[in-house]
C-alpha cells in the first residue's frame, strides 16, 4: 500500500478536478495568509463548522499533498477505508467511541509522524467534531499530543487557521480561509521547561484556541448568541435591481434547471430524506457534483450531437458545465 506521503499519479490528477469542485461550491471562496515553507513540520488546526467542507476548503489553498485526520468510524468498512488512505485520510478515535478505539491512536501517530517528517503538512481539526455554528467548541489535545511528539525529532509548527462561511446550509454561498501566525512548539516548549506535561498541553491548548477564534466570526455560545450573531452579521439589505434580474433570467434557470435536473434533483433528495444532519447538505451537493458532472456531460453529449446540430449540441454542453451553479446562484438570488 502506497504510504501517505508518497506521490501519486492517479491521486495529483484527481486533484484537479476535487479542487475544481470545491472553488465551484462557493459564489466566492478566498484564502488569506499561507502555511509556512521553511523546512519545520506543519500541523494546521482549523474550526470545524462545515463537515466535509471544511477539508476540502484546507486542501484547495495548497497544491501540493496534504494529509488529514477524520473520525474513526467512517474507517470500520474495508472499502472505505482503503479509498480514505488513498485520498490521504487517517483514522482519529474519538472519546466517544470507547477506550479501546482511543488506544488505537498509538498505532496511528507512529503514521501521523512519517507524514509530518517528510514534509507533508497534516490538517486535524482540534474541536473533535463538526457543528454549524459561529463559536469554537473546547479543543483536544491530540493536536497537541501529535505536535509535542513530533518536535522531540524535527521542528515543528502548530498553524491556527479560521473557516468563515457566509451559510452552513445553503448552497453557492462565501468563504474565507485565514491562516494564522504559526505557533513554534518548539520554542514553547524551550520557553516553558519548568511546565509539567498537563500543564504544557493546557497552555499550548488555549494559546491555540485563542489564534483560532481571532481567525473567524467567533462568538461565545452562551443565550446572547442568537442577538450577537444578528447584530454582527445581520441580513445584506436588498437591491432594487434584484427582482428584475430574477425575472429576466428565469428563463435562462429553467433551463439550467432541466439540463442540471439529474444533479441537483438527486443531491436535494439526499439532503431533504436520507441524512439527519443537515451539516452535511452541502457535502451531499459537492459529492453529486464531483461525480455526476463527468457522467451526465457524458450522457448529455451522446443525446446533443444525436439530436440538435453540432453548434447547437456544443452550445448545449457549454452551458450544462455552468448550469448547477446557476441553478443554486437563482434560488439563493431569489431568497434574498
Amino acid at each position: 500500500m502506497t504510504e501517505l506521503w508518497e506521490d501519486n499519479r492517479l491521486y495529483s490528477f484527481l486533484r484537479h478536478w476535487v479542487d475544481w469542485c470545491t472553488r465551484r461550491s462557493f459564489s466566492s471562496l478566498k484564502v488569506e495568509g499561507a502555511l509556512p515553507d521553511d523546512g519545520k513540520a506543519v500541523i494546521i488546526a482549523p474550526n470545524h463548522c462545515n463537515t466535509l467542507m471544511d477539508a476540502l476548503v484546507v486542501l484547495q489553498s495548497r497544491r501540493a499533498p496534504m494529509s488529514f485526520g477524520a473520525r474513526a468510524d467512517i474507517f470500520k468498512n474495508p472499502t472505505a477505508a482503503k479509498i480514505l488512505h488513498f485520498l490521504r485520510i487517517v483514522p482519529i478515535a474519538r472519546k466517544r467511541d470507547g477506550l479501546r478505539s482511543v488506544a488505537q491512536n498509538l498505532e496511528i501517530i507512529p503514521v501521523i509522524l512519517d507524514v509530518l517528517h517528510h514534509n507533508v503538512p497534516f490538517c486535524i481539526f482540534p474541536e473533535g467534531t463538526h457543528r454549524p455554528m459561529y463559536s469554537l467548541l473546547p479543543i483536544h489535545k491530540g493536536v497537541v499530543r501529535i505536535a509535542l511528539k513530533n518536535a522531540v525529532d524535527q521542528p515543528t509548527y502548530i498553524v491556527p487557521a479560521g473557516l468563515d462561511y457566509s451559510d452552513f446550509f445553503h448552497y453557492q454561498g462565501t468563504c474565507t480561509l485565514r491562516y494564522g501566525e504559526p505557533i513554534d512548539v518548539n520554542r514553547f516548549v524551550e520557553e516553558h521547561k519548568g511546565l509539567s506535561k498537563p500543564d504544557l498541553y493546557e497552555q499550548l491548548s488555549e494559546i491555540m484556541a485563542g489564534r483560532i477564534s481571532k481567525l473567524f466570526l467567533c462568538i461565545p455560545d452562551d443565550e446572547n448568541y442568537e442577538a450577537r450573531l444578528a447584530e454582527l452579521r445581520p441580513p445584506k439589505p436588498k437591491r432594487w435591481w434584484e427582482i428584475p434580474l430574477a425575472v429576466v433570467s428565469l428563463p435562462l434557470f429553467l433551463l439550467c434547471a432541466l439540463l442540471s435536473l439529474p444533479l441537483w434533483g438527486i443531491a436535494e433528495y439526499i439532503c431533504k430524506y436520507k441524512i439527519k444532519d443537515k451539516a452535511f447538505s452541502n457535502s451531499i451537493r459537492f459529492l453529486v457534483r464531483l461525480v455526476g458532472y463527468p457522467l451526465f456531460f457524458v450522457l448529455w453529449a451522446i443525446a446533443a450531437f444525436l439530436l440538435l446540430t453540432p453548434l447547437a449540441a456544443a452550445g448545449t454542453l457549454l452551458l450544462y458545465c455552468f448550469s448547477y451553479s446557476f441553478f443554486y446562484d437563482w434560488l439563493k438570488l431569489v431568497r434574498r
